[in-house]
């Protein structure tokens, strides 16, 4: 008994060993300490380094409670939203891409679920949050700050910079013409992210003085045109006879703000000789699948059958012919009534990624019998888009119609006549949108890819993308405008560690007589001035 009993204790301690020595290793290993503004940062679960891309993952609620930033956890989704200030960051576990005020933004880690903790990029979070991140090897120390990004010494990456960089694009110096093209900027009303201030709510002196503000700056900065968003989530800026007030204006759908905050924008807008596009997001009808706090006309309350929710957010169903004409009567609203320089619609058709159940809206619409469901959603914003246009140019043919697609049409990998890129998403085959065809056919008046990414971005390159839209627009009458990304500047992406590089973008667009302008996203971004883009764009314009 006494031999079996010292057998028993001897396996148990070999079998514990590599337990133990495993134990002691995590425990010899150096842990990493986060300061923020030179106070330490104390985190339940510790923060670790994924080895292959050098990226700092940290608990979710290390963001909460030491950034300041609100965070929503939703379970079913696996997704975490992160709010701070004007900035709404989406994170899906193991999606290869974040949402940054709703730009798909690539990212080096994904978050990731590890035992029921959700764990975040540190690096990418905070950066889009504001803050400077640097990284100390020899202690193990990442400390962040608030304040302005020192354009002369951008933080180093977790790894050490050995690895090599890509060659500096060289933009041949010519003699550039501003004073007749496009130079615009987006104002994003969802979200409040642009204007107007959550804390104007209800306050129409307030939301009038930080629209005359927000207008003297960009025209400051040498800007000529803005992109304002009258509909964000099927409502309206604007009293309308069919759609609701939006709740940006007053924090409650439906709720009147005591003015016509479109009517004012558009007088202030011209009164400065500037022009005045209204963007419209044509299919979004809310921005989360909570329908209690929309108002009672609101699309999703009067027609529950046209709505899908992909994502846990709802679209109104292209697939649904009704819903394309009502959609268009409430744009024909604005046109008839205001005088907009411009109808824009941005890359909201169908969403690029998640599903999107129409299996019984193909087998019930699908009346010219296409043989593919991807076919025929093309041919449903096709139709869209082919009487939108027609729509407008019969009330007010000197009305501009333009849209902003996805910056990549198609890889080439995939159809010969693509562009060499190698993006994940692309407009044609994601989200649907068939802009070759709305080009050659002459269905709109400009073109607006949305080109947010540097020279040094190999899968999706600034330059071939540039030159891949010029020879698409060529000899069509369509314009070519470019949309740039500002919010962009100084974080970890490649190229984006310079103001210069908007510059090198602008003066490689002057190259190409098809570019006829620019636009930024967005106006917060802009009025930031990250890394001196707005002396950057002022002594450029000025030229």
């Amino acid at each position: 008994m006494k031999l079996r009993k010292w057998f028993t204790l001897l396996l148990m301690l070999v079998l514990c060993m590599p337990a133990l020595g495993l134990s002691a290793q995590a425990q010899a290993a150096p842990e990493i300490s986060i300061y923020l503004d030179g106070q330490r940062i104390n985190s339940d679960v510790a923060p670790y380094i994924l080895p292959q891309v050098n990226v700092t993952m940290v608990p979710l609620r290390v963001i909460s409670e030491s950034l300041g930033a609100e965070v929503y956890w939703d379970q079913d989704k696996q997704t975490a939203t992160i709010l701070k200030e004007n900035t709404v960051l989406s994170m899906t576990v193991n999606q290869p891409y974040a949402l940054v005020n709703e730009g798909s933004v690539p990212l080096d880690a994904s978050a990731e679920n590890r035992q029921g903790r959700v764990m975040v990029p540190l690096r990418f979070v905070s950066e889009q949050l504001g803050l400077k991140v640097d990284w100390e090897q020899a202690t193990r120390t990442i400390t962040l700050r608030t304040g302005a990004i020192d354009i002369d010494s951008p933080a180093e990456n977790e790894s050490d910079l050995t690895s090599p960089q890509p060659d500096p694009v060289s933009v041949p110096a010519v003699p550039v013409t501003t004073n007749h093209s496009m130079r615009g900027v987006w104002i994003s009303t969802v979200f409040n992210l642009d204007w107007p201030s959550t804390g104007s709510y209800g306050n129409a002196a307030k939301q009038q003085q930080e629209y005359v503000q927000l207008l003297d700056e960009l025209q400051g900065m040498g800007m000529n045109t803005v992109f304002v968003q009258v509909r964000p989530s099927a409502d309206a800026l604007y009293p309308s006879n069919l759609v609701p007030w939006s709740k940006v204006l007053t924090g409650t759908q439906g709720k009147n703000p005591g003015y016509d905050p479109l009517a004012f924008m558009i007088a202030e807008t011209h009164r400065r000789g500037m022009e005045f596009h209204a963007w419209f997001n044509p299919f979004r009808a809310n921005t989360d699948a909570k329908t209690d706090q929309l108002a009672a006309n609101h699309v999703v309350k009067l027609h529950p059958d046209w709505i899908v929710n992909s994502g846990d957010k709802l679209y109104i169903n292209p697939g649904i012919p009704q819903a394309r004409q009502e959609i268009i009567k409430e744009i024909m609203e604005v046109v008839q009534r205001y005088d907009i320089d411009g109808v824009h619609l941005d890359d909201y058709f169908y969403p690029s990624n998640g599903t999107f159940n129409d299996d019984a809206t193909y087998k019930t619409y699908n009346s010219k019998k296409i043989a593919s469901k991807a076919d025929w959603r093309r041919d449903n914003i096709n139709q869209f888009v082919q009487q939108l246009n027609a729509s407008i140019k019969s009330v007010k043919p000197g009305v501009a119609f333009g849209i902003s697609p996805f910056g990549v049409w198609r890889n080439k990998a995939v159809d010969p006549t693509g562009s060499d890129t190698k993006a994940g998403v692309t407009a044609y085959d994601n989200m649907y949108a068939d802009v070759r065809t709305w080009i050659k056919q002459g269905w709109m008046d400009y073109v607006m890819p949305q080109i947010y990414w540097s020279f040094s971005f190999a899968p999706a390159q600034y330059d071939k993308l540039v030159t891949w839209w010029s020879d698409e627009v060529r000899g069509t009458g369509v314009k070519l405008y470019i949309g740039h990304s500002p919010y962009k500047l100084g974080t970890s992406e490649a190229g984006w560690q310079s103001a210069q590089e908007i510059i090198n973008q602008l003066e490689y667009n002057a190259q190409h007589p098809e570019v006829q302008g620019s636009v930024f996203f967005s106006a917060k971004d802009l009025r930031k001035n990250p890394l001196g883009l707005i002396q950057a764009l002022s002594s450029y314009y000025n030229r």
